[in-house]
C-alpha cells in the first residue's frame, strides 16, 4: 500500500484515536499506529485486507450470478407442480462464496443484500453467504450455460439441471 508521510500521518491518528475510544483493541490499533508511522511496508500490506478493492468487472459478474439466481428462483416459481418434483428446490439456493478464499465477494454480496437492499428473497443461511467452500469458478460454469438459454427468466426444468451440473 503506497501512502504519502501526510496520509501516514492521518492514518496514524486514526489509530491512536480508535485505541483510546476502544480500550478491548487498543493493542490491535497501537500496533497498527506503530506499522503505519515507521512505514513498515511488509506489514502494511496487511492493511490492504481491510481496503481491498473489487474492480467493476467483479462487481458486475457477481450481480450476475445473484441475477442467474434469482431468475432460476423464478423459473422455478413457473414451473407445474409436476415439473418442480424433478427440481431439486435446495440447489435453488445462493449460498454466497467462501469466506476463507473469497472474503471480499462475501462482503460484496452482504453490501448488495444489507445496504442496497437487493435480493432481499435470498435466504443468508447460517452462515450469512459464506458457503465454506470456494464458489466462484461453479457459478462462472453456471453463468455459461445460463447465458446460452433463451429465455433466461423463463427457465424449464431441463434447463435448471443443466445450469446446476455446469
Amino acid at each position: 500500500m503506497e501512502m504519502t508521510n501526510a496520509q501516514r500521518l492521518i492514518l496514524s491518528n486514526q489509530y491512536y484515536l480508535m485505541s483510546q475510544m476502544d480500550p478491548e483493541n487498543a493493542q490491535k490499533y497501537k500496533r497498527l499506529q506503530t506499522i503505519v508511522e515507521r512505514g513498515y511496508v511488509l506489514q502494511m500490506r496487511e492493511l490492504n485486507k481491510d481496503f481491498g478493492c473489487l474492480e467493476d468487472q467483479e462487481c458486475r459478474e457477481i450481480i450476475d450470478i445473484m441475477e442467474m439466481y434469482h431468475a432460476m428462483q423464478e423459473s422455478n416459481n413457473m414451473l407445474e407442480d409436476h415439473e418442480r418434483k424433478d427440481v431439486d428446490q435446495r440447489r435453488l439456493q445462493f449460498l454466497g462464496f467462501d469466506c476463507g478464499t473469497e472474503c471480499r465477494l462475501v462482503h460484496y454480496v452482504r453490501f448488495l443484500v444489507d445496504s442496497e437492499g437487493l435480493y432481499p428473497q435470498f435466504s443468508r443461511g447460517e452462515h450469512n453467504f459464506n458457503a465454506q467452500t470456494p464458489m466462484l469458478e461453479k457459478y462462472r460454469r453456471m453463468l455459461t450455460v445460463w447465458r446460452k438459454c433463451p429465455r433466461q427468466y423463463h427457465l424449464c426444468q431441463n434447463e435448471l439441471k443443466q445450469i446446476f451440473n455446469a
